[in-house]
């Protein structure tokens, strides 16, 4: 008796492990199957194009001739890389960039405790504001094409009513181009920046700075002691995004420059996009896109490494 209670007593048991067993697998597949196209899609254009990308910055090859004709040369590309003087302008120019960045996060931060402290009719001054970060960047750099027109211009019209001769060429002008452009980067950035500064301020609680007020804190204490530390995360993540996409411009130097005057506005993604599909030499396009991978990698490290001294989460 004591055998036939043992053996009907694991019968029960044995049934829910593979009951669970069977639904977890049925499970596992129909995840595989959600994320497959997802899968699919990464892996064809993302994943290959990256490994093919460092494939052929060990090549030399044109892509006219068919991939028959690709010859692996080793790091020649890159030893004839950093000898390019257009090159080392391209990414001296794109270190000159990056300085816009904390222009339009120091303006975006400004903007954001003025409209929300001390500004009515904010839902305005946010459509605004944000509105040149959702315009065409093509239709915004033709309009900064006139307005920096170097003789019927509105920016030298205004300069020149105000007793300034020679007003500056502005994109015509190798010593001004590239600041030009950085200004336009700033103008179209600070809409997006502050809509997420304003969002970061309205999650700072009310506490901190009604405790602030009884210690007799100022205005400049209450930023640099609670506003800025809580808004700390939120300047990491606009930093790196900011700097990524510095790294990235491209639509406005072919609308507005096409890299001059003088390669004054040349910067790497404009350089690689010649390169590759002007002068068909895809090889030493590749090695400029692997640079560029690996400078944007080492600068998220270092600021990954950096935000523990001044991140609050």
């Amino acid at each position: 008796m004591q055998t036939t209670k043992t053996a009907t007593g694991a019968v029960p048991a044995a049934r829910p492990k593979r009951r669970g067993s069977r639904l977890q697998t049925k499970e596992t597949i129909a995840g595989f199957l959600f994320i497959g196209p997802m899968l699919i899609g990464v892996t064809i254009l993302t994943l290959i194009p990256i490994i093919a990308t460092f494939l052929l910055s060990l090549a030399e090859w044109n892509f006219v001739a068919g991939i028959q004709d690709i010859k692996f040369i080793g790091f020649d590309n890159f030893e004839a890389l950093f000898q390019d003087d257009k090159f080392l302008k391209s990414m001296r120019n794109n270190a000159l960039f990056l300085l816009a960045v904390p222009i339009y996060l120091a303006i975006s931060m400004f903007l954001a405790i003025v409209i929300d402290k001390h500004v009515y009719m904010k839902s305005f001054f946010k459509v605004a504001y944000f509105m040149p970060y959702i315009s065409s960047i093509v239709a915004v750099a033709i309009v900064w094409q006139v307005l920096f027109h170097p003789s019927a211009g509105p920016v030298n019209q205004a300069l020149m009513s105000l007793g300034i001769d020679n007003p500056p060429k502005w994109i015509a002008d190798p010593k001004f181009a590239l600041p030009s452009l950085m200004m336009i980067a700033v103008w179209t950035a600070i809409g997006f920046n502050m809509i997420v500064y304003i969002a970061g301020l309205q999650s700072i609680p009310k506490d901190l700075y009604e405790a602030a007020e009884i210690d007799g804190a100022g205005t400049w204490v209450k930023f640099k002691s609670i506003t800025f530390p809580q808004l700390s995360s939120t300047t990491f993540f606009l930093l790196v995004t900011g700097i990524i996409s510095t790294f990235k411009v491209f639509d406005l130097i072919a609308v507005l420059t096409k890299g001059g005057p003088l390669n004054s506005t040349t910067m790497i993604v404009w350089n690689l996009y010649e390169t590759a599909f002007v002068n068909l030499k895809i090889g030493p396009a590749s090695s400029m896109a692997v640079v560029l991978f690996f400078c944007v990698l080492a600068i998220t490290l270092l600021q990954w490494v950096g935000q523990k001294k001044w991140v609050n989460y």
